[in-house]
């Protein structure tokens, strides 16, 4: 009998396989990154449907087998898409969602990338608008940190999005942006 793996995760993507199927992306604080085939979530009706969403927080049960990961159970805990209102911070919940994908190789088991994710997540369903891109370029930043890529000074907790840690990132925009970039070309992507 296979170990079944019981964490919570994050879908970043989801991706049609076969008629029914998906191939689903979930961001694990205990397992990292993992890439996992859900069976008939695709059907109408089916109950892992919404807690396979893109953007969908969830507790879910893995199994890994000898063809990767599968998914056998999941419960929704929180529906970011739903609390993630306006069209363009949907947009970068999947740019920092899709950083991640790029950049992460394999399982990297490490949750603060998890803690990161979920804080960014949280900061764009409550913060106003215009903190948004301090937001994006902080997550982006500390996930290029946790990964290697940048060794700078990052201010606040890794999980933290505060106004004020916000505000002094809008100050030095130039410099974040031109790090992150530091990070991504190092990454040989």
């Amino acid at each position: 009998m296979r170990h079944k793996y019981d964490t919570r995760g994050i879908v970043l993507s989801r991706i049609p396989s076969g008629e029914a199927n998906a191939l689903v992306t979930i961001l694990t604080p205990e397992l990292g990154l993992v890439y996992a085939r859900a069976q008939g979530v695709r059907h109408s009706g089916a109950k892992l449907s919404a807690a396979l969403a893109t953007l969908a927080e969830s507790s879910v049960m893995l199994v890994r087998g000898k063809e990767g990961w599968r998914v056998v159970g999941a419960v929704l805990e929180e529906n970011w898409f739903d609390r993630i209102a306006n069209f363009s911070s949907r947009k970068r919940a999947a740019r920092i969602s899709g950083l991640l994908m790029r950049l992460v190789a394999g399982e990297v088991r490490d949750p603060a990338l998890f803690s990161i994710v979920r804080g960014f997540f949280e900061a764009l369903a409550t913060l106003p608008d215009d903190a948004h891109e301090a937001a994006e370029m902080l997550a982006a930043l500390r996930a290029l940190s946790v990964l290697g890529l940048d060794a700078g000074e990052i201010p606040g907790e890794s999980a933290v999005f505060a106004a004020p840690v916000l505000a002094s990132i809008g100050a030095e925009r130039t410099n974040y942006i031109t790090r992150i970039n530091r990070g991504i070309t190092a990454s040989g992507l």
